[in-house]
């Protein structure tokens, strides 16, 4: 397909993952809009270099905050948000998508998908990737970024796409990655990755802190990981399974941590992470503080892997009556060091729930009844 008649992309977000991709499709010839908060900080032409010195360089079409500029012209949009601003993007954008767009998230795991069932058009096609294409770092904002990290394939679920064999044709042409068909929208949603992964890690790390108590160094995430966060993590990543086990989905599309990682106990799972080439350099997000360091509750893997994260993966359980006390551990843990309430002796009914992305049972219900999921 030549570049002028490719679609005309809309990339809603201006964080690594919105930096690369638009990078990399506008290198194809993509017409690339771009909906930013600060598009003043844009430039026209961006440039993004992987780990092998590989640089993507293209120009951006329309960048702009003002979704009447960019969304109508764009036959495909693809949301690069964190979890608490997707709902309201999705509410300032639904009135100028065109019948016939395509709307989509590279992170499903912040309940994106049923956010956007309940907020747009029943007409409009959506989809989401269980895992995130890239790993992604901004290197100058507005200018370039780095890809750190290619993954194998792209597993994506649908909703409302007729044509999905062409969707996915194009996705494979966008991303040059085999695209799995996914059974169901949940099997997007609910997801072990980093809705585990971030918040396992924290804990094991910050779980004896209190005010006052300075760390003499800024941790790495992940080259200093520990058997402690593993075991953690292995814990959470056991209720997941459990809940998937209730739960009538293909339980083959969402492998265990220790399959998916190549491990067989918290060791082996902490040599694996150590040694993954595109996690090597990412650091915790701390403070400086006199004497050392101390921990930013108000970071993204707090605001989003909390709230829009572990909460969804702990309100499904909890529908589905599994017992889930690691998880449930670290978000009591979570929510005292944010200063947030979500969970309330077991129940889902804090002050701060309704800012999170937690799916009531009707909600659940609705989903399952609309998708007519089947157990094979």
């Amino acid at each position: 397909m030549k570049p002028t008649q490719r679609l005309k992309v809309c990339i809603c977000g201006g964080g690594g993952l919105g930096h690369v991709i638009a990078g990399v499709l506008a290198s194809k010839g993509y017409t690339v809009n771009l909906l930013t908060s600060k598009p003043a900080s844009w430039r026209h032409t961006i440039r993004v270099t992987d780990d092998f010195q590989k640089e993507y360089k293209g120009k951006l079409a329309v960048i702009s905050d003002n979704p009447a500029d960019v969304i109508p012209q764009s036959q495909f949009i693809l949301f690069c948000l964190p979890g608490f601003l997707i709902q309201e993007t999705l509410e300032k954008i639904k009135d100028h998508i065109n019948i016939g767009t395509v709307v989509g998230s590279v992170v499903s795991s912040t309940g994106f998908l049923i956010m956007a069932q309940k907020i747009l058009d029943k007409h409009i096609g959506l989809f989401g990737f269980q895992r995130v294409p890239f790993i992604a770092r901004v290197a100058q904002y507005g200018k370039s970024a780095q890809l750190l990290g290619y993954k194998k394939e792209l597993k994506v679920a649908f909703s409302n796409v007729h044509a999905e064999p062409k969707i996915v044709s194009v996705l494979q042409e966008m991303f040059d990655l085999p695209i799995i068909k996914l059974n169901h929208i949940l099997e997007a949603t609910l997801t072990n990755s980093n809705p585990l992964l971030h918040p396992a890690r924290l804990y094991s790390l910050f779980r004896d802190y209190q005010p006052g108590k300075i760390y003499e160094e800024e941790y790495s995430f992940y080259e200093e990981w520990t058997d402690h966060s593993s075991a953690t993590l292995i814990a959470c990543d056991e209720e997941f399974q459990q809940v998937l086990r209730e739960f009538p989905t293909k339980i083959e599309k969402i492998p265990s941590l220790l399959t998916y990682y190549e491990s067989y106990d918290a060791q082996s799972l902490t040599a694996k992470i150590r040694s993954i080439s595109a996690f090597k350099g990412i650091k915790v997000s701390m403070y400086p503080q006199l004497g050392g360091y101390v921990p930013n509750f108000n970071n993204r893997y707090f605001q989003e892997d909390f709230p829009y994260g572990i909460i969804i993966v702990k309100s499904i359980a909890k529908h589905l009556h599994v017992a889930t006390p690691q998880i449930d551990e670290i978000i009591e843990w979570g929510q005292r060091m944010m200063g947030k309430e979500y969970l309330v002796n077991g129940r889902l009914v804090g002050k701060d729930i309704k800012q999170s992305g937690a799916i009531s049972s009707s909600e659940l219900d609705t989903v399952i009844k609309q998708e007519n999921i089947t157990i094979d």
